[in-house]
């Protein structure tokens, strides 16, 4: 039983150990006293939410004000999440993490607000979140899923997106005067 801090802060990877026998098995997905331990804070869950998607969607980057615990109960799906807050020290790092019943180990993982997340269904897969403040639309954007910033190495050059999924900014698009775009090869630089 573990809750593992990841290379962005505010991500964190929740593993229990799963208990077999002749029946199927039993495990732990959380526990609210560990999750407030690593977080430094209690977490609030306050709207739980499942969808289920074919092999080859994928969904995201959609980045909310609101924290996410992400668990896959069937199927499997490849995760990632971006750190696309302009004053954090990590900006523009992702992680990815392999989901669901292939790995075996059935993880979640806990997305603090502000932070992107968006999955690709390698399989058919039920997707659980539960989420620190009830859905509101008018809280929510996004990235990009393909942002060349972010590179994640996903699966396919074409998976099935919604509408909005495709027509989300790049980081570039949306802060493009920060810090990492300064000595990026493709910025334009003004005249001398």
């Amino acid at each position: 039983m573990s809750v593992a801090a990841t290379s962005i802060s505010g991500l964190f990877v929740v593993r229990w150990p799963i208990l077999e026998d002749g029946r199927g098995f039993f495990k732990h997905s959380y526990q609210a006293g560990e999750l407030a331990e690593a977080l430094g804070r209690a977490p609030r869950l306050a709207q739980g939410n499942h969808s289920r998607s074919h092999a080859g969607v994928l969904r995201g980057f959609h980045t909310e004000p609101w924290d996410k615990l992400v668990y896959v109960p069937r199927g499997t799906i490849m995760f990632a999440a971006a750190d696309v807050r302009p004053e954090s020290p990590t900006f523009g790092k992702t992680e990815t993490f392999l989901l669901g019943d292939a790995p075996g180990e059935f993880a979640r993982i806990f997305v603090s607000r502000g932070l992107s997340n968006a999955f690709y269904c390698l399989t058919e897969t039920d997707y659980l979140n539960d989420v620190s403040a009830e859905f509101d639309p008018r809280n929510r954007s996004g990235v990009a899923w393909n942002d060349p910033t972010l590179a994640v190495a996903w699966p396919t050059d074409h998976p099935v997106l919604s509408p909005n999924d495709a027509l989300q900014p790049s980081l570039r698009e949306l802060f493009p005067d920060h810090r990492i775009f300064e000595k990026s090869p493709d910025r334009r630089r003004e005249p001398v």
